[in-house]
């Protein structure tokens, strides 16, 4: 897939500002995405505090999730073991649609995905997850290699090392650039999707960035 690296830097610009979200309940009114985030801000600090509820695992909700789904918000994150969206946000069924790749890259297929939930299933809320000690981001910092399907992720994050490398910051190379990344790929939503591009400029649909720590479990919300 092409990439539009210059329109993409500039539509995350256009990108409403985010507030934040929430365990949704299939009958219940649907939240927006300001609330949305504020009940994933919560989830995360009760996961974070080791005081999560897990909500939503019961069979009644299995049952209840049989007549249809209406994820509040979608989930763009990495594929690493360590960062399942469900857990640290402390969500249950029916809450999240995640959509997992290593690198929490954009590309036709992940695409696709969040087009269908956010079109076909109403949610409200892109989060694009990134995490610390990315080890995708970190081979790219490296210098990996582009060989085999790997490298297609590589190319992916260069634009985000290279931006890192321009502007250094005091917290190294590897965090910034998954800072960075998460950022790059926020915009690339909007700039390669016109379905997303027209839900954002109707303000149907927002996006968000944010960053989970593996040491901490906090989630850091740029």
């Amino acid at each position: 897939m092409s990439r539009l690296r210059p329109a993409a830097a500039a539509a995350i610009l256009l990108l409403p500002a985010v507030c934040l979200a929430g365990v949704h309940d299939v009958a219940s009114p649907r939240p927006g995405a300001d609330a949305v985030i504020r009940s994933l801000k919560a989830g995360n600090a009760r996961f974070a505090a080791g005081k999560a509820k897990h909500p939503n695992e019961s069979l009644a909700r299995v049952k209840e999730l049989g007549a249809g789904q209406h994820p509040p918000a979608i989930v763009l994150g990495c594929s690493d073991s360590r960062v399942p969206p469900e857990i640290l946000f402390d969500q249950g069924l029916g809450d999240l649609f995640v959509v997992r790749v290593a690198g929490n890259v954009s590309e036709p297929h992940t695409l696709g995905s969040i087009e269908y939930a956010a079109e076909h299933l109403g949610s409200p809320l892109i989060v694009v997850l990134g995490h610390h000690k990315c080890g995708a981001v970190k081979a790219t910092a490296e210098g990996a290699g582009t060989e085999g399907n790997l490298g297609t992720l590589v190319q992916e994050i260069r634009p985000a090392v290279a931006a890192a490398k321009a502007a250094p910051g005091k917290d190294g190379l590897v965090h910034d650039a998954i800072h960075e990344h998460a950022r790059n790929v926020a915009g690339e939503l909007v700039a390669e999707s016109p379905v997303l591009a027209k839900l954002v400029g109707e303000g149907r649909v927002k996006i968000a960035v944010a960053v989970y720590d593996l040491e901490s479990g906090t989630v850091d919300w740029d």
